[in-house]
Protein backbone atom coordinates (compact mmCIF):
# COMPACT_ATOMS: atom_id res chain seq x y z
CA UNK A 1 0.00 0.00 0.00
CA UNK A 2 1.24 3.42 -1.16
CA UNK A 3 0.96 6.04 1.63
CA UNK A 4 1.36 9.54 0.47
CA UNK A 5 3.92 11.59 2.70
CA UNK A 6 1.97 13.14 5.53
CA UNK A 7 1.62 17.10 6.05
CA UNK A 8 4.12 19.91 8.25
CA UNK A 9 3.52 23.81 8.78
CA UNK A 10 3.98 24.97 5.11
CA UNK A 11 2.53 22.26 2.96
CA UNK A 12 0.73 23.51 -0.28
CA UNK A 13 -2.89 22.15 0.46
CA UNK A 14 -5.53 22.41 -2.64
CA UNK A 15 -9.55 22.66 -2.23
CA UNK A 16 -11.41 21.85 -5.44
CA UNK A 17 -15.35 20.86 -6.05
CA UNK A 18 -15.12 17.80 -8.46
CA UNK A 19 -18.91 17.04 -7.97
CA UNK A 20 -21.77 19.58 -6.54
CA UNK A 21 -22.02 23.12 -6.37
CA UNK A 22 -21.86 24.84 -2.83
CA UNK A 23 -21.21 28.65 -1.86
CA UNK A 24 -17.98 30.46 -2.28
CA UNK A 25 -18.63 31.65 1.48
CA UNK A 26 -18.00 27.91 2.68
CA UNK A 27 -15.05 27.03 0.33
CA UNK A 28 -13.43 30.77 1.55
CA UNK A 29 -14.11 29.95 5.12
CA UNK A 30 -12.70 26.24 4.78
CA UNK A 31 -9.30 28.13 3.33
CA UNK A 32 -9.04 29.88 6.12
CA UNK A 33 -9.23 27.63 8.30
CA UNK A 34 -6.62 25.38 6.80
CA UNK A 35 -4.71 28.08 6.55
CA UNK A 36 -4.73 28.81 10.40
CA UNK A 37 -3.30 25.36 10.59
CA UNK A 38 -0.07 26.67 9.16
CA UNK A 39 -0.72 25.02 4.86
CA UNK A 40 -1.04 27.24 2.48
CA UNK A 41 -3.98 26.91 0.42
CA UNK A 42 -5.07 27.28 -3.25
CA UNK A 43 -8.70 26.92 -4.36
CA UNK A 44 -9.69 25.60 -7.69
CA UNK A 45 -10.40 28.30 -10.80
CA UNK A 46 -13.83 26.44 -11.18
CA UNK A 47 -14.74 25.73 -7.42
CA UNK A 48 -17.20 28.03 -7.16
CA UNK A 49 -18.73 27.31 -9.85
CA UNK A 50 -22.54 26.57 -10.90
CA UNK A 51 -23.73 24.10 -13.93
CA UNK A 52 -27.16 22.77 -12.87
CA UNK A 53 -26.28 20.76 -9.79
CA UNK A 54 -23.00 20.38 -10.61
CA UNK A 55 -19.91 22.74 -9.79
CA UNK A 56 -19.04 23.75 -13.35
CA UNK A 57 -18.79 21.92 -16.62
CA UNK A 58 -17.39 17.87 -16.36
CA UNK A 59 -14.71 19.16 -18.15
CA UNK A 60 -14.00 22.24 -15.90
CA UNK A 61 -14.36 20.20 -12.50
CA UNK A 62 -11.36 18.06 -14.09
CA UNK A 63 -9.47 20.61 -15.01
CA UNK A 64 -9.32 21.44 -11.47
CA UNK A 65 -8.37 17.94 -10.28
CA UNK A 66 -6.10 17.16 -12.77
CA UNK A 67 -3.95 20.54 -12.03
CA UNK A 68 -4.04 19.48 -8.47
CA UNK A 69 -2.75 16.22 -8.78
CA UNK A 70 -0.09 17.06 -11.35
CA UNK A 71 1.34 19.26 -9.06
CA UNK A 72 3.71 18.07 -7.25
CA UNK A 73 3.92 20.96 -4.49
CA UNK A 74 0.57 20.45 -4.11
CA UNK A 75 0.28 17.57 -0.47
CA UNK A 76 -3.07 17.41 -0.35
CA UNK A 77 -6.49 17.58 -2.09
CA UNK A 78 -9.68 18.94 0.31
CA UNK A 79 -12.71 18.66 -1.53
CA UNK A 80 -15.16 21.03 -0.88
CA UNK A 81 -18.61 19.05 -0.74
CA UNK A 82 -20.01 15.64 -2.03
CA UNK A 83 -23.50 15.76 -3.94
CA UNK A 84 -23.33 14.60 -6.93
CA UNK A 85 -20.49 14.36 -10.34
CA UNK A 86 -17.66 12.90 -8.89
CA UNK A 87 -17.73 9.54 -11.38
CA UNK A 88 -18.23 11.97 -14.43
CA UNK A 89 -15.41 13.78 -12.95
CA UNK A 90 -13.46 10.33 -12.40
CA UNK A 91 -13.76 9.45 -16.52
CA UNK A 92 -11.57 12.65 -17.77
CA UNK A 93 -8.80 12.33 -15.53
CA UNK A 94 -5.20 10.88 -16.21
CA UNK A 95 -3.71 9.60 -12.97
CA UNK A 96 -0.03 8.83 -13.61
CA UNK A 97 1.56 11.99 -12.71
CA UNK A 98 -0.22 11.44 -9.58
CA UNK A 99 1.17 7.83 -8.80
CA UNK A 100 4.34 8.99 -9.51
CA UNK A 101 4.15 11.76 -6.48
CA UNK A 102 0.85 10.20 -4.24
CA UNK A 103 -0.69 12.92 -2.34
CA UNK A 104 -3.61 12.75 0.32
CA UNK A 105 -7.41 12.97 -0.98
CA UNK A 106 -9.74 14.18 1.58
CA UNK A 107 -13.39 13.51 1.49
CA UNK A 108 -16.89 11.65 1.82
CA UNK A 109 -20.04 10.67 0.28
CA UNK A 110 -20.05 11.16 -3.78
CA UNK A 111 -16.09 11.32 -3.06
CA UNK A 112 -16.20 7.64 -2.39
CA UNK A 113 -15.44 7.29 -6.46
CA UNK A 114 -11.88 8.56 -5.76
CA UNK A 115 -11.28 6.38 -2.32
CA UNK A 116 -12.50 3.54 -4.03
CA UNK A 117 -10.20 3.93 -7.58
CA UNK A 118 -7.66 4.84 -4.77
CA UNK A 119 -8.15 1.14 -3.21
CA UNK A 120 -7.92 -0.36 -6.50
CA UNK A 121 -4.73 1.16 -6.90
CA UNK A 122 -3.71 0.24 -3.54
CA UNK A 123 -2.99 4.08 -2.44
CA UNK A 124 -4.04 5.41 0.98
CA UNK A 125 -6.91 8.24 0.99
CA UNK A 126 -8.96 9.43 3.77
CA UNK A 127 -12.74 9.83 4.68
CA UNK A 128 -12.77 12.76 6.43
CA UNK A 129 -14.84 16.06 6.90
CA UNK A 130 -15.10 18.77 3.87
CA UNK A 131 -15.03 22.46 4.17
CA UNK A 132 -18.76 23.04 6.06
CA UNK A 133 -17.66 20.71 8.83
CA UNK A 134 -14.66 22.25 9.49
CA UNK A 135 -16.09 23.95 12.52
CA UNK A 136 -19.48 24.28 14.02
CA UNK A 137 -21.11 26.73 16.33
CA UNK A 138 -17.48 29.06 15.80
CA UNK A 139 -15.72 26.41 16.98
CA UNK A 140 -13.21 24.18 15.26
CA UNK A 141 -14.87 20.25 15.24
CA UNK A 142 -13.46 17.20 16.70
CA UNK A 143 -13.56 16.19 13.70
CA UNK A 144 -11.51 18.21 11.56
CA UNK A 145 -9.02 18.06 14.36
CA UNK A 146 -8.76 14.45 14.01
CA UNK A 147 -8.26 14.71 10.64
CA UNK A 148 -5.33 17.36 10.85
CA UNK A 149 -3.89 15.05 13.26
CA UNK A 150 -3.83 11.72 10.92
CA UNK A 151 -3.00 14.16 7.94
CA UNK A 152 -0.24 14.81 10.44
CA UNK A 153 0.93 11.55 10.63
CA UNK A 154 -0.42 10.60 14.13
CA UNK A 155 -1.94 7.63 15.73
CA UNK A 156 -5.78 8.28 15.94
CA UNK A 157 -7.68 5.26 17.34
CA UNK A 158 -11.57 5.57 17.19
CA UNK A 159 -13.67 4.19 20.30
CA UNK A 160 -17.75 3.60 19.82
CA UNK A 161 -19.62 2.46 22.30
CA UNK A 162 -21.76 -0.65 22.11
CA UNK A 163 -24.76 -0.90 20.30
CA UNK A 164 -27.19 -3.80 20.92
CA UNK A 165 -26.80 -5.09 17.17
CA UNK A 166 -22.84 -5.40 17.52
CA UNK A 167 -21.29 -8.85 16.95
CA UNK A 168 -18.27 -9.75 18.98
CA UNK A 169 -14.47 -10.15 17.29
CA UNK A 170 -11.53 -8.97 16.51
CA UNK A 171 -10.31 -8.54 12.71
CA UNK A 172 -7.64 -7.16 10.78
CA UNK A 173 -7.49 -5.95 7.41
CA UNK A 174 -7.40 -3.12 4.99
CA UNK A 175 -10.03 -0.50 5.48
CA UNK A 176 -12.22 0.40 2.33
CA UNK A 177 -16.11 1.35 1.44
CA UNK A 178 -17.07 4.76 2.06
CA UNK A 179 -20.81 5.51 0.89
CA UNK A 180 -22.92 2.45 0.57
CA UNK A 181 -25.28 4.09 -2.52
CA UNK A 182 -21.86 5.12 -4.31
CA UNK A 183 -20.53 1.68 -3.93
CA UNK A 184 -23.14 0.19 -5.15
CA UNK A 185 -23.19 2.18 -8.40
CA UNK A 186 -19.18 1.31 -9.12
CA UNK A 187 -20.47 -2.72 -9.18
CA UNK A 188 -18.87 -4.00 -12.31
CA UNK A 189 -16.88 -1.10 -12.90
CA UNK A 190 -13.47 -0.87 -12.85
CA UNK A 191 -13.57 1.06 -9.57
CA UNK A 192 -15.72 -1.95 -7.87
CA UNK A 193 -14.66 -3.38 -4.49
CA UNK A 194 -11.92 -5.76 -4.66
CA UNK A 195 -12.90 -6.92 -0.84
CA UNK A 196 -10.90 -9.92 0.21
CA UNK A 197 -9.86 -9.75 3.62
CA UNK A 198 -11.16 -5.77 3.67
CA UNK A 199 -12.36 -4.11 6.75
CA UNK A 200 -15.30 -2.89 5.01
CA UNK A 201 -16.88 0.60 6.32
CA UNK A 202 -20.46 1.87 4.88
CA UNK A 203 -22.90 5.16 5.38
CA UNK A 204 -25.56 6.46 3.36
CA UNK A 205 -27.74 9.34 3.66
CA UNK A 206 -32.16 9.77 2.68
CA UNK A 207 -32.76 6.74 1.26
CA UNK A 208 -35.63 3.74 1.03
CA UNK A 209 -35.17 0.69 3.49
CA UNK A 210 -36.09 -1.58 0.77
CA UNK A 211 -33.22 -0.35 -1.61
CA UNK A 212 -30.63 -0.70 0.97
CA UNK A 213 -31.37 -4.47 1.44
CA UNK A 214 -31.40 -4.40 -2.23
CA UNK A 215 -27.72 -2.74 -1.77
CA UNK A 216 -27.22 -5.70 0.81
CA UNK A 217 -28.22 -8.21 -1.45
CA UNK A 218 -26.29 -6.95 -3.88
CA UNK A 219 -23.37 -7.50 -2.27
CA UNK A 220 -24.31 -10.44 -0.65
CA UNK A 221 -25.19 -12.67 -3.93
CA UNK A 222 -21.61 -10.52 -5.25
CA UNK A 223 -19.66 -12.58 -2.40
CA UNK A 224 -18.32 -9.37 -1.07
CA UNK A 225 -20.25 -10.19 2.54
CA UNK A 226 -18.65 -13.30 2.07
CA UNK A 227 -14.91 -12.36 1.53
CA UNK A 228 -14.37 -9.50 3.91
CA UNK A 229 -12.93 -9.43 7.29
CA UNK A 230 -15.30 -7.22 9.10
CA UNK A 231 -17.82 -4.74 9.31
CA UNK A 232 -17.90 -1.08 10.17
CA UNK A 233 -21.89 0.39 10.11
CA UNK A 234 -21.65 4.19 10.49
CA UNK A 235 -24.75 6.52 10.10
CA UNK A 236 -27.28 6.18 7.82
CA UNK A 237 -29.31 9.48 8.35
CA UNK A 238 -32.46 10.41 6.99
CA UNK A 239 -34.09 6.74 6.42
CA UNK A 240 -37.17 6.26 5.19
CA UNK A 241 -39.47 3.27 5.26
CA UNK A 242 -41.84 4.48 2.44
CA UNK A 243 -45.45 4.51 1.53
CA UNK A 244 -45.40 0.51 2.54
CA UNK A 245 -43.31 -0.15 5.62
CA UNK A 246 -40.79 -2.66 4.90
CA UNK A 247 -40.70 -3.78 8.09
CA UNK A 248 -37.30 -3.78 9.48
CA UNK A 249 -34.95 -0.63 10.12
CA UNK A 250 -31.98 0.12 8.21
CA UNK A 251 -29.51 -0.82 10.92
CA UNK A 252 -32.04 -4.59 11.14
CA UNK A 253 -31.67 -5.07 7.48
CA UNK A 254 -27.96 -4.85 7.84
CA UNK A 255 -27.27 -7.13 10.34
CA UNK A 256 -29.53 -9.82 8.46
CA UNK A 257 -27.59 -9.39 5.50
CA UNK A 258 -24.52 -10.55 7.41
CA UNK A 259 -25.82 -12.96 9.68
CA UNK A 260 -24.25 -16.01 7.94
CA UNK A 261 -20.65 -14.92 8.46
CA UNK A 262 -18.44 -15.07 11.72
CA UNK A 263 -16.91 -11.56 11.53
CA UNK A 264 -17.09 -8.73 13.91
CA UNK A 265 -19.35 -5.83 12.99
CA UNK A 266 -19.93 -2.33 14.79
CA UNK A 267 -22.84 -0.69 13.85
CA UNK A 268 -22.97 3.12 15.55
CA UNK A 269 -19.35 4.13 14.58
CA UNK A 270 -19.71 8.18 13.97
CA UNK A 271 -18.69 8.79 10.31
CA UNK A 272 -20.88 9.91 7.79
CA UNK A 273 -23.24 12.52 6.58
CA UNK A 274 -23.48 13.95 10.60
CA UNK A 275 -20.92 15.63 13.06
CA UNK A 276 -18.76 13.98 14.63
CA UNK A 277 -17.82 12.27 11.34
CA UNK A 278 -14.43 10.74 12.33
CA UNK A 279 -11.60 10.52 9.98
CA UNK A 280 -10.65 6.85 8.80
CA UNK A 281 -7.61 6.18 6.93
CA UNK A 282 -8.56 4.50 4.00
CA UNK A 283 -6.27 1.74 2.51
CA UNK A 284 -4.63 1.70 5.85
CA UNK A 285 -4.50 -1.53 7.67
CA UNK A 286 -6.81 -1.60 11.18
CA UNK A 287 -7.50 -3.80 13.53
CA UNK A 288 -11.28 -3.98 14.45
CA UNK A 289 -12.28 -5.07 18.45
CA UNK A 290 -15.38 -5.75 19.30
CA UNK A 291 -16.59 -6.92 22.51
CA UNK A 292 -19.56 -6.46 25.22
CA UNK A 293 -17.90 -2.74 26.71
CA UNK A 294 -17.89 -1.14 22.67
CA UNK A 295 -15.30 -1.37 19.60
CA UNK A 296 -12.61 0.10 19.28
CA UNK A 297 -10.33 0.80 15.32
CA UNK A 298 -6.81 0.96 16.19
CA UNK A 299 -4.77 2.51 12.88
CA UNK A 300 -1.50 0.81 12.22
CA UNK A 301 -0.73 3.25 9.34
CA UNK A 302 1.84 1.43 7.69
Amino acid sequence: MKFPPYLIVGDKVSIISPAGSIGGAVIERGAEILRRQGFRVKIGKHAFDEDGVFAGTDADRAADMQKALDDKSIKAVFFSRGGYGCLRTHLHLDWSRFHQHPKWLVGFSDNTVFHSYLSGQKTASIHGVMASSYEKDGELTDSFLKLVDLLSGKKVDLVVPSHELNRMGEATGVLSGGNLSILQSLRGTPLDLKPKGKILFIEDIHELNYRIDRMMQNLKAGGVLEEIAGLVVGYFTGMNDGAAPYGKTVLEIIREAVNPYDYPVVFGFPAGHELPNHPLLLGGNVTLEVSSNGALIRNHHR
